[in-house]
């Protein structure tokens, strides 16, 4: 099995484990998910794994990214005059498009928040387990920006237009109660029992005909995958744009400073 250094994999039975190691937050970047991504494959290839549980330790599920790091807010300035600078980003996007091509069942345990991008990875999942204590968030244009991630083919198609349109426009921090009634989550448990339950969840799944999963699975998100990399090739476009603003900039600022933006609309 391949080494990875900000992700655990384990097997349990028929089901594959993949633990996000990057704590508190479990900041993204292109490395972490091309090793989902990866990892991802390796299940694939395993006939004794049926089904998958994407997990994370530390406070947060995926706090998404990192728009505090400096080497991030150096890209971003290069972004501004240069759009080569952009490749990463776009390959952040192609990696993020490789974890919905995969042919088995994946359960997300979302013990803690799931915010922008980690929303996005949190949604690749076909199943969340979640609490309370969660919250899941588009945060989006509270930062002067466009969404991500495919998030915006993914999301009304599991809570609808305008239950997607809300957590866009308001970018709100939605509670995992909340997020259940609404249909982004499916399971609302106590903290400490959300990991518990989306493993037993998977291996629920994971006693069904393998073959059949697979086949029933790719009928149910037929062409999934390919509404992804055209939402991303739009909302890296968009992201582009508003990258090089004054917004963007003070959107990331007040953030960073927990206030509220002034943004001016340039």
């Amino acid at each position: 099995m391949t080494k990875y250094t900000d992700i655990g994999v384990e097997k349990h039975g028929h089901v594959g484990l993949i633990e996000i190691r990057k704590p508190p937050l479990n900041f993204f970047d292109v490395a972490l998910i091309n090793q989902i991504a990866d990892a991802l494959e390796e299940f694939d290839k395993d006939i004794e794994i049926r089904a998958s549980v994407l997990a994370a330790q530390g406070k947060a599920f995926c706090a998404g990214a990192n728009f505090g790091d400096p080497a991030r807010q150096e890209q971003e300035e290069k972004a501004k005059t240069d759009p080569a600078s952009n490749l990463p980003i776009n390959h952040l996007y192609v990696q993020a498009v490789r974890i919905f091509r995969n042919k088995k069942p994946i359960v997300a345990a979302v013990h803690g928040a799931a915010i922008g991008g980690g929303l996005g990875l949190a949604v690749s999942a076909d199943f969340r387990v979640t609490c309370p204590e969660a919250r899941f968030a588009a945060n989006f244009t509270k930062l002067g920006f466009h969404p991500g991630f495919g998030l915006t083919a993914t999301l009304p198609e599991l809570v609808g237009k305008n239950n997607a349109e809300l957590i866009f426009y308001t970018s709100r921090r939605v509670t995992g109660e909340e997020a259940t009634r609404m249909g982004l989550a499916n399971v609302c448990v106590p903290q400490d029992q959300v990991r518990a339950e989306a493993m037993k969840l998977a291996a629920e799944i994971a006693e069904c005909s393998p073959l059949g999963l697979i086949s029933t699975r790719a009928t149910m998100r037929a062409g999934l995958a390919d509404r992804v990399l055209a939402a991303t090739n739009h909302e890296l476009v968009e992201q582009t744009k508003l990258r090089a603003t004054e917004d963007f900039k003070e959107g990331v600022k007040a953030t960073a400073e927990r206030r509220v933006a002034n943004f001016r609309g340039r």
